[in-house]
């Protein structure tokens, strides 16, 4: 995430909305923003998430100027772990439910920190069982055939809902920073 401004979209393709001083990003303070924002949250989607309001998407309305007044919904993040910080930016390892937006949260933890923040980047490592280091590119897909794809495909099961321990229980740095994303 990028602290200093917050934008229409809440990440890096949305007009800047709001600017504001980039603050600490250290010490015990970011600890105690990061924690309001841990475990079971109410948590207001960003004005262009897909979220159905009156039966279309938020985005909809808002490229089409309306107003929104989004109402939070409950979700849970796991961890919200500091990765790496170089100021303006800070790097987090997120392990969240299903709903949960990573925008939002870096929106809501400038705000907390009396600032303005928008996800830079986001990369996806995991949905469940699913990890990105097992994934496989298409040109490898178009090299092995329609024949060697289908046997590469993975039953859909409850398993495939079950996230890795790994991601609760090992360091950040070590997950991210050690090749396991990738």
């Amino acid at each position: 995430m990028r602290f200093g401004s917050e934008t229409a979209t809440d990440d890096r393709e949305g007009a800047v909305t709001r600017e504001a001083n980039v603050p600490e990003l250290g010490g015990r303070t970011l600890e105690n923003a990061l924690e309001t924002l841990r475990g079971v949250i109410d948590q207001v989607p960003p004005r262009f998430a897909a979220v159905k309001v009156s039966g279309r998407p938020a985005y909809a309305r808002a490229r089409a100027g309306e107003a929104l007044d989004l109402a939070a919904r409950r979700v849970q993040v796991h961890r919200l772990d500091v990765v790496s910080c170089a100021s303006p930016d800070l790097r987090l390892l997120v392990v969240c439910s299903s709903g949960t937006y990573v925008r939002a949260i870096a929106r809501d933890l400038g705000r907390i920190l009396g600032s303005a923040a928008h996800l830079a980047a986001l990369r996806r490592l995991a949905v469940g069982a699913l990890e990105v280091r097992d994934a496989i590119t298409p040109d490898a897909l178009r090299t092995r055939g329609p024949d060697a794809a289908l046997t590469l495909l993975r039953p859909a099961d409850d398993r495939l809902l079950v996230l890795d321990k790994r991601f609760l229980e090992r360091a950040a740095a070590t997950i991210v920073g050690a090749g396991e994303s990738a």
